[in-house]
């Protein structure tokens, strides 16, 4: 689970959980007060407490007293002339939080609390009390008063007026206590979830966090044999993976460098080899000449021949070791530019043809491209890819009679350029291999053939810098095709 998804359910949890924990042990507290409010004060109806108006709470909290008083008003006004009667009643008042007010004509004779005499100048005359039998109206001030106002006439015809005055302005004690409780329970709900949250979210990354730490010591100190196996899928997990894959390539590239090492040492000491073995003949050839061995013009101009040839293979080596370089550092100088494939390729067989023909090797040419073929191409890197090819195959000439055909086809969008020899072939389970550095067909890497074993690598590396494909096709004892393909040039006609 990822961090930002586990955050998310830490937020909703911290939020929505706790509201509706909240909610309902709110509603349940609320449910709770309410039949006990309702048993308490003698209520027919359960009412609000907690979103239910004020006022109508205590209107239903007066209303049984409000109803006794009217029926006295029917039976006998001279009780409310009796003070210890309304003594009685108001003391029944201030059990529901609320007082009596008696007057008698313009006069208050009787209030049951010192407040009453303030409301003096607000009470409503005799006769225009326009409420409900179960309603009241507001006196605004400074506190707001439900007062409920009964007329009546005394026994002696004074207009008399009873008022039952209730400050709504302030809550319940019941409703002050429950929203104590429903406080504390938020309080309390609101840490434990959080308490909760924080371990999980705390344990969920700790562990991970711990192993990552651990390997990063194990970096510090050159060890990257360890594996860190981290299966969270958080945002912590995929750093972990991260950095085992860091990991993996470090120790690849370690892999690699120890494997640069001695590939270059073996480098070294293979061109070495080969560069050993033509001077050493060019010296011999040298000294023959000198010492009169090579008598006749024949013997003399076979004789140059093989100096020449091993030459030009000493040119090759050091033009090899020097282009084995440039590619290790990405440094290729290529110069692409419009080359004409017939011509191009023609120009090529008749350079190469004259070194076949030095070494007695028959070189067949055959295009069925139209001549106006074109592609773009570094001509000089080019040449090197063709010299590397025939060079290779040079190599592996074994039958008395060497044949090297080029041929060039048109595949469409492409050009198609074959070069086959008739080798000794190449077995299969080597033929995936050929383009690899340093990769032999021959057991043995000091080999007798010779060769850097970088030819087909550097051939490999200027045809794909090229956009092209190379690959090999091979019979052992009957020889070789070497295939790679170059996207012809086509005008951009604008219309």
């Amino acid at each position: 689970m990822k961090i930002r998804t586990r955050l998310a359910i830490a937020f909703i949890t911290i939020t929505v959980v706790p509201i509706a924990m909240i909610y309902i042990a709110a509603m349940g507290l609320v449910n709770y007060q309410e039949r006990l409010f309702q048993k308490n004060y003698g209520l027919s109806e359960q009412i609000d407490l907690l979103f239910g108006n004020q006022t109508q709470v205590f209107n239903r909290m007066t209303q049984g007293i409000q109803e006794k008083i009217k029926k006295t008003v029917e039976d006998n006004t001279e009780l409310f002339d009796d003070e210890e009667y309304l003594d009685k009643i108001n003391a029944e008042l201030e059990k529901k939080y609320s007082y009596l007010i008696v007057r008698r004509d313009d006069t208050i004779t009787y209030s049951g609390s010192p407040d009453g005499k303030e409301l003096y100048a607000n009470l409503l005359p005799y006769g225009d009390y326009q409420g409900s039998s179960l309603g009241g109206f507001y006196m605004d001030g400074e506190e707001q008063h439900l007062v409920k106002q009964i007329d009546f006439l005394f026994e002696d015809g004074a207009k008399g007026s009873l008022f039952i005055v209730s400050n709504v302005g302030d809550y319940l004690p019941e409703i002050k206590t429950m929203l104590s409780e429903m406080l504390l329970v938020g309080v309390m709900i609101i840490c434990f979830t959080a308490g909760i949250l924080i371990m999980w979210v705390y344990r969920a990354l700790l562990h991970p966090l711990h192993k990552l730490q651990e390997a990063t010591k194990q970096i510090r100190d050159g060890n990257l044999d360890f594996t860190l196996d981290v299966d969270n899928e958080d945002e912590i997990g995929m750093l972990c993976q991260d950095f085992e894959e860091m990991r993996m390539r470090l120790k690849e590239s370690q892999e690699e460098k120890l494997q640069y090492d001695k590939e270059s040492k073996e480098l070294i000491s293979n061109i070495s080899h080969d560069l050993k073995t033509p001077i050493t003949a060019i010296k011999g050839y040298v000294e023959g000449i000198q010492d009169g061995v090579a008598s006749s013009p024949e013997k003399l101009d076979k004789y140059i021949r093989t100096i020449y040839n091993k030459a030009n293979d000493m040119d090759r080596l050091i033009d090899e070791l020097t282009f084995y370089s440039k590619i290790d550092t990405n440094k290729i100088p290529y110069n692409f530019s419009k080359i004409n494939v017939a011509e191009y390729f023609g120009d090529c067989v008749e350079e190469v043809g004259l070194d076949m023909e030095t070494r007695g090797v028959e070189l067949g040419y055959f295009n069925y491209v139209d001549e106006k073929v074109i592609i773009i191409a570094d001509a000089e890197q080019m040449k090197r890819v063709i010299n590397n090819i025939i060079g290779n195959s040079l190599k592996y000439l074994d039958k008395k009679k060497g044949i090297i055909n080029i041929r060039i086809k048109d595949d469409g969008d492409f050009i198609q350029v074959v070069i086959e020899d008739n080798g000794k072939g190449i077995a299969a389970k080597d033929l995936p291999f050929i383009f690899d550095r340093f990769y032999r067909t021959d057991s043995s890497r000091n080999s007798s053939k010779g060769g850097s074993g970088i030819g087909l690598s550097i051939v490999k590396k200027v045809i794909e810098d090229h956009g092209g494909r190379i690959w090999a096709t091979s019979k052992e004892g009957i020889g070789t095709e070497i295939h790679f393909v170059l996207r012809k040039y086509q005008e951009v006609v604008q219309g």
